[in-house]
């Protein structure tokens, strides 16, 4: 089972971007990212299992003598990953006693305070605990009460401007888009945007200056309409910040809200003071994810959007399958997809106290993913594939991006060395070390 996971995550990168990506020691040895650490024990794993090694109960020894050109720490986390995956494939078989004593290994060497392979191991570790304990009756479920944060993202707060600032995935594709918008209303004077996640808004202060410099076809005014179903005062203290800006540079801008008690209300009514001359984009940023657990829902708000006819639409998603209904296959791509999330934070997040909290949002995603069900289970990311499939129902089509959003998208991904930039089909995606974290496709309504 474990072998057809590992073989159907496995990574496709381009050739020159490994090098490029080596990490090294102090001693100039190169080293494995955590994400790189857990793909060796994925295909060991895969290399024991086939050499009928169905049990890891037995101390671990053995399997130092197959890791051969790795230094010890890394051996050591290869071995704890094992376990892990390990524990893991028990799970999906729902062999949850052997699975628990793998665990028991794993806990009793992995800590949150080693490396970072065993805090990332830890973090998947107690939530395997919680599965097992969930599905033998011994615990209650957490419920969505526990994913609050989550569902918000990072919501409007310091550690969210802190990510913003230092993590490169969202400058990068904010970059790419925002260009392409900028593009979309180039001949129009009355511009107006909906936002449907728009936190902070910062990725709105380099589309307002762009407007503001524009000679050619003045602004006569812009308007930006946030939807939300929380936070409302967020919300207004955002277009309180937007307007300040604009008056600064002397755009005609004005902010609007759309505040729903659910996404599920969202209808055009909503929109009717949106008029005949004016150009809209939408743009939809990590939201669309958190409507997957309700189709109707996320169905509803795609035919509003239609009926609303933007010029362009631009959305940016996770680019990673935790929504598989094999449970391995959803452990594994979250396994790896969290592993180069981490490395990069330990990477790019210079102060402690936000990175803590950008981790502790992380680990409930983790949770969410390994140890919910059902209705409970509202980390489910797809890749952009899918989403082209599911776009397509409702007469959207892709659109390039221009040289020069992707000139300004390969600029901020260059200022961190380890940040991959790639197409995807008309799209982009954003990795570290050549693993996809994010997409950005832009679309039309045919």
């Amino acid at each position: 089972m474990l072998k057809r996971e590992r073989q159907s995550s496995s990574r496709t990168t381009k050739g020159n971007e490994i090098d490029q990506n080596n990490n090294y020691d102090v001693n100039g040895t190169q080293k494995l990212s955590t994400e790189e650490v857990m793909r060796v024990a994925g295909a060991r794993y895969v290399q024991f299992s086939s050499q009928g090694y169905e049990d890891f109960y037995t101390p671990m020894h053995h399997f130092g003598y197959a890791l051969s050109g790795l230094c010890g720490e890394e051996t050591k986390d290869v071995e704890i990953a094992l376990l892990l995956l390990a524990a893991a494939e028990k799970v999906g078989y729902q062999q949850f006693e052997r699975a628990s004593r793998l665990l028991l290994q794993c806990e009793g060497i992995a800590s949150f305070k080693g490396t970072l392979v065993q805090k990332v191991v830890c973090y998947f570790a107690e939530a395997l605990r919680e599965r097992i304990d969930i599905e033998t009756g011994m615990y209650a479920s957490k419920g969505n009460q526990e994913m609050s944060h989550y569902v918000q993202g990072l919501g409007s707060n310091l550690a969210y401007i802190a990510c913003h600032q230092e993590v490169p995935f969202h400058p990068v594709l904010q970059f790419a888009a925002i260009q392409a918008m900028i593009e979309a209303v180039a001949n129009e004077s009355r511009i107006h945007v909906i936002d449907l996640e728009i936190r902070f808004g910062v990725q709105w202060t380099g589309f307002i200056k762009a407007l503001a410099e524009r000679k050619k076809c003045p602004v006569e005014l812009l308007t930006v309409t946030a939807v939300g179903v929380r936070g409302k005062q967020n919300i207004k203290e955002t277009g309180k910040r937007l307007t300040s800006y604009a008056r600064s540079l002397n755009l005609p801008f004005q902010f609007k809200e759309v505040i729903v008690s659910d996404m599920q209300d969202i209808n055009d009514h909503l929109f009717d003071e949106i008029k005949d001359d004016e150009a809209v984009v939408v743009y939809a940023p990590l939201v669309l994810r958190t409507m997957i657990l309700r189709p109707r829902c996320l169905e509803n708000l795609m035919k509003v959007m239609r009926t609303i006819n933007p010029c362009l639409m631009v959305v940016i998603e996770v680019e990673a399958n935790h929504n598989s209904p094999s449970f391995v296959s959803s452990f594994i791509d979250a396994l790896f997809y969290h592993s180069a999330y981490f490395d990069c934070l330990e990477t790019c997040m210079k102060q402690n106290k936000f990175k803590v909290i950008i981790e502790g949002l992380l680990r409930e995603g983790i949770w969410n993913i390994v140890a919910a069900e059902g209705s409970e289970r509202i980390a489910r990311s797809v890749k952009l594939d899918v989403w082209r499939a599911f776009f397509a129902k409702f007469g959207m089509v892709e659109t390039s991006f221009s040289n020069s959003s992707l000139y300004q998208a390969s600029l901020v991904a260059k200022k961190v060395c380890w940040t991959t930039l790639d197409r995807n089909g008309k799209g982009l995606t954003v990795g570290w070390k050549g693993t996809p974290i994010h997409s950005l496709s832009a679309w039309e309504f045919s």
